[in-house]
């Protein structure tokens, strides 16, 4: 076979292919960090530190409330939907102390699809921030018997001199009569958990992907998955005690979630974290804590080298800069290795291989580029028709198989039949993503196979967008598509015939303002376009290829 592994000659020096992990429940890597250094820093958070041994005290406390208040066994999904925090951490790591699942929500989800994330899940019990107890009012009590609500301001240094989030600024919220319960509160008693049972093949993380079908599907992942992608993230950018990462990245999304909390806590690292995207804040974290490790969108690393409060001294430490989910401009690469000798590191994954498959040599970082694959983890390029293999820069779809590599979705069988193929004795995962590889090893994207529009590195499934844009009673037809964004890399867009009574009446405004309120705001679509009629293939569907053309070839023009 063509397929490449450990053979690239860029592979990282003194690596071997296979890794050894520890086995077992995934919180014990936390334990296991807290056991070598209890007062070692493992969050920062404006201008509050929590040690390694308060870390697996609270996780430890929750856990206890979690199994003995809310009534939480082995393998029941829990519910986190928060933004980053030490509250967050606290929470993933507590539910998988209980031996239960963690459910990651993106907190710009609203009612509508928070209602298919708890119904699909079987979810009882949720962990969230209180900016959203009003959106989870209505599941209280209901299909839901227990809500944990965090305030983040409680978790703030009481000298801190940070600005501070609006989320962090409003007054408390009064919880309401029932079954929620401060997280403060749930702390509290110090329960102790049962002993841990769920071991390296059992459930740990649960989140959830919407591909082609426009309902979101649970990716169900192991422990020892967890685990695998945390080990394999800290050995391959040397990441160890002395380290000091940020987490900015959302922590309910696999890449954060794993890069950015799970990696660093398993090395001993500790984390700086922050709540909402501050760019003229970071400058100030980086001298105050002297980072040394930096994933972040390539919108993000701009951001903070525009900003006013930037300077040469804020990367003193700095020795990785990795990301990935868009590629990083030129012009940039080139400033940060000629000022500062840091090279972008780019990373590939999904949230079916809960976090990398791929991973540039630190040592040997091409731009643009997903890198080679890491331990254990075996790809290559295939025909997406036939599944023939094909060499060497040739274009075809991406097939991973390895450890992180997930069990399948939940529940959902002929989703796996189509995402599953069987080559050669071995179980691959089809990405949907077209690319090539290079004579040393190393993987290119080229297009996508699946729909899907990349705002920032968060993923938006066209088929889901359209699914909701439908509900307005004046759209007789729609397509989703992803136009191209200086900023954002690509932004969405929609092509709408109305109904003929509303022809004239409603505006591009209305239609943004409605979809404010069927979905989370990153896939509300900014530009709409209002035609007469949408283009047909052959058979009659509506032709988004054509129309997704079209708008590219506008940048060319």
């Amino acid at each position: 076979m063509l397929m490449r592994t450990a053979n690239s000659p860029f592979w990282p020096e003194g690596f071997e292919f296979h890794l050894p992990v520890p086995q077992g429940n995934a919180f014990a890597n936390l334990a296991r960090s807290a056991a070598r250094n209890p007062d070692r820093p493992a969050v920062f958070f404006y201008g509050a530190e929590t040690s390694y041994r308060s870390l697996v005290e609270q996780a430890e406390a929750l856990a206890g409330f979690l199994q003995q208040r809310c009534g939480v066994r082995a393998g029941d999904r829990v519910l986190i939907d928060m933004q980053n925090s030490p509250q967050f951490v606290v929470a993933f790591q507590a539910i998988l102390r209980a031996d239960a699942v963690v459910i990651p929500v993106n907190p710009m989800n609203v009612e509508q699809e928070l209602a298919h994330y708890i119904s699909d899940s079987g979810a009882r019990v949720a962990l969230i921030g209180d900016e959203l107890v009003e959106r989870f009012q209505g599941f209280a009590g209901g299909s839901l018997d227990h809500v944990v609500v965090a305030r983040y301001r409680d978790a703030v240094g009481p000298d801190c001199a940070d600005p501070l989030p609006e989320v962090m600024l409003r007054p408390p919220v009064a919880l309401p009569a029932g079954p929620w319960v401060d997280f403060r509160d749930a702390l509290a008693p110090g329960l102790t958990p049962a002993p841990m049972t769920a071991g390296s093949g059992d459930l740990a993380v649960m989140p959830y992907t919407s591909g082609t079908t426009g309902r979101p599907k649970a990716c169900m992942h192991t422990h020892h998955a967890v685990t695998f992608t945390a080990a394999a993230q800290a050995k391959w950018y040397g990441v160890d005690s002395d380290g000091v990462m940020t987490s900015f990245m959302p922590l309910f999304h696999v890449a954060g979630m794993q890069a950015s909390m799970s990696a660093g806590l398993f090395a001993g690292a500790a984390l700086v974290l922050m709540t909402r995207w501050n760019r003229d804040l970071i400058p100030a974290l980086f001298r105050r804590h002297k980072v040394t490790w930096w994933s972040a969108a390539p919108t993000m690393i701009v951001d903070v080298l525009s900003s006013e409060r930037f300077s040469d001294d804020c990367f003193a430490h700095l020795k990785v800069l990795t990301g990935g989910g868009a590629s990083m401009p030129a012009a940039v690469v080139a400033r940060l290795r000629e000022n500062y000798g840091l090279d972008f590191c780019e990373g590939y994954g999904l949230s079916e291989t809960i976090s990398a498959t791929h991973i540039n040599p630190p040592a040997h970082p091409r731009p643009q580029c997903l890198g080679i694959p890491i331990f254990d983890t075996h790809a290559m390029i295939v025909d997406p028709d036939t599944l023939r293999e094909l060499g060497e820069e040739e274009t075809g779809e991406i097939l991973v198989s390895g450890p992180q590599v997930m069990l399948g979705y939940w529940k959902k069988p002929e989703a796996d039949a189509e995402t599953f193929v069987e080559i050669n004795g071995r179980r691959w995962l089809r990405t949907g993503d077209m690319g090539r590889r290079d004579a040393d090893g190393y993987y290119f994207i080229s297009d996508r196979l699946k729909r899907m529009v990349n705002v920032s590195g968060f993923k938006v499934w066209p088929a889901e967008c359209e699914a909701l844009l439908y509900r307005h009673p004046d759209v007789q037809e729609c397509v989703v598509i992803a136009a191209p964004d200086g900023y954002r890399g690509e932004t969405v867009k929609a092509l709408i015939t109305l109904r003929p009574q509303a022809r004239g009446r409603v505006s591009a405004d209305d239609i943004i303002a409605f979809a404010r309120t069927v979905m989370a705001t990153y896939k509300v679509p900014r530009l709409i376009e209002f035609r007469d009629a949408l283009p047909r293939t052959g058979s009659t569907k509506i032709d988004w290829r054509k129309l997704q053309e079209e708008e590219w070839a506008r940048l060319d023009d």
